[in-house]
């Protein structure tokens, strides 16, 4: 296995992204998202409830998972979205060793992969205010989540880019992405639904770095 904003146009949709996104008021209508057909992830539901759950037992649902993940992600046209990244990312560095539940985006166990750009910067892990990720860097996250009866959802594919100086000042210069579980591109306010929290994190970098027992190398 691999592991490594309405149109206008395409290069002007990149340019302004999250500022689309946001001008237009847009939020994610759950009713027109189609996930993983019921019968593939249902065939990795097990019998341990959600807050009895072990990161080894998470390890397995994405192994279960992970083929499904990765084909769904990549479904469709994705827009304002650099294809490459949703293509590309499990050719990237893993920055965790299994997936965990942070605690934040809607509670999912996340499996973060970090392009060659950024991934040395990034598993320092830094937590002094000292990170500073190079223009070019992008993170991308996978997810999914297990209910109190066991039963797993797949979950978006978490992007973050980050863009030259003073390009986005407002978030820092980070542009942030969603691909859903059936590929399509989600557009969402990224100041309220993204960057408000990741700023939270000043002292990482704006990152939400994965929980210490998942680190690379820690």
């Amino acid at each position: 296995m691999k592991t490594g904003f309405l149109k206008t146009s395409t290069a002007a949709l990149r340019q302004v992204g999250i500022t689309a996104s946001i001008a237009l008021g847009l939020t994610l209508a759950a009713t027109t998202i189609a996930p993983i057909p019921p019968a593939h992830a249902a065939a990795c539901d097990i019998d341990t409830p959600r807050d009895q759950m072990t990161y080894e037992g998470a390890q397995s649902v994405w192994e279960c998972l992970k083929d499904d993940l990765y084909a769904n992600y990549n479904k469709g046209n994705k827009r304002w979205i650099p294809a490459e990244f949703v293509k590309d990312y499990r050719d990237w560095e893993l920055a965790s060793t299994l997936p965990a539940d942070p605690g934040f985006h809607g509670g999912r166990y996340l499996l973060t992969f970090v392009n060659e750009t950024g991934y040395d910067e990034y598993t320092r892990f830094a937590d002094d205010g000292s990170t500073d990720m190079p223009a070019g860097s992008v993170i991308a996250k996978e997810s999914f989540s297990i209910t109190d009866k066991g039963k797993v959802k797949p979950g978006p594919l978490f992007l973050m880019q980050r863009v030259a100086e003073g390009k986005s000042p407002k978030t820092d210069d980070w542009y942030y992405m969603m691909v859903m579980p059936n590929g399509a591109p989600a557009a969402v306010n990224v100041y309220s639904a993204c960057s408000d929290c990741h700023m939270g994190f000043a002292h990482q970098g704006n990152l939400g770095y994965p929980v210490p027992e998942a680190r690379v190398g820690q």
